[in-house]
């Protein structure tokens, strides 16, 4: 008899809020599954997040990779902030799809990383950028993200942004316009680690599946490493 070897990805987050979503939301039901997620912040231990450069999460990815010849490897940022040097963040027309930029991005980064750290390393490599930012995520149920922030008193603002879009995903990247500042528009003080993680927990997994083409496409890709 065969036995299932246990399938260790390891998920490089940009900030606290992404390593927290996922411990709290993707590891248990990934387990039951054999795929064991270990997220960690790009970098260093004890980074914050944000400065989300090629060069740290390369020498993270071949890290990791090169270390654990059956791991796999996953990434978890947002779009909205990256800078424009990062690959494939400067190559697509604004007025795309979300999903021709994300895969533009996604198949630079991959490319980038194929170039240092060598093809056969970068088949356990699966890329991801969430579209346009984590906040996203949390309108897919925008009564249960108000609940989960105690702030019945922002549901219906919470309603009408989710409602004047296509899908959370294109909720818009702009310094004015990207989900996490609508947000503090509404809420002072708006803190992205806490909040963001207890409306996260209210909202599910599920809502986020069904409303969130991209990020549910993400997971079946993980889920698939153990068929």
């Amino acid at each position: 008899m065969t036995v299932q070897q246990p399938i260790l990805v390891h998920v490089i987050c940009e900030g606290q809020t992404e390593e927290s979503f996922v411990r709290e939301l993707l590891v248990e039901p990934f387990a039951h599954k054999g795929i064991y997620l270990m997220p960690a912040l790009i970098g260093r231990p004890g980074h914050k997040g944000g400065n989300f450069k090629f060069e740290r999460l390369s020498a993270d990815v071949e890290k990791r990779l090169l270390a654990d010849k059956n791991c796999y490897c996953t990434t978890f940022f947002d779009f909205y902030g990256l800078p424009e040097s990062f690959p494939g963040k400067n190559g697509t027309d604004v007025t795309a799809s979300i999903q021709t930029k994300a895969t533009t991005l996604q198949d630079a980064l991959t490319e980038k990383l194929t170039e240092k750290v060598g093809g056969d390393v970068i088949r356990r490599f699966i890329p991801y950028v969430q579209m346009y930012e984590f906040e996203g995520l949390l309108f897919s149920d925008p009564q249960k993200m108000a609940q989960g922030m105690d702030r019945s008193d922002v549901e219906q603002s919470f309603i009408d942004i989710a409602n004047s879009f296509e899908s959370p995903e294109h909720i818009n990247n702009s310094p004015q316009t990207a989900p996490s500042k609508r947000i503090e528009k509404l809420i002072w003080g708006y803190e992205k680690p806490l909040l963001g993680t207890l409306a996260a927990l209210e909202v599910g997994l599920d809502s986020m599946r069904e409303q969130c083409v991209l990020f549910d496409a993400w997971l079946k890709q993980i889920e698939a490493l153990a068929e």
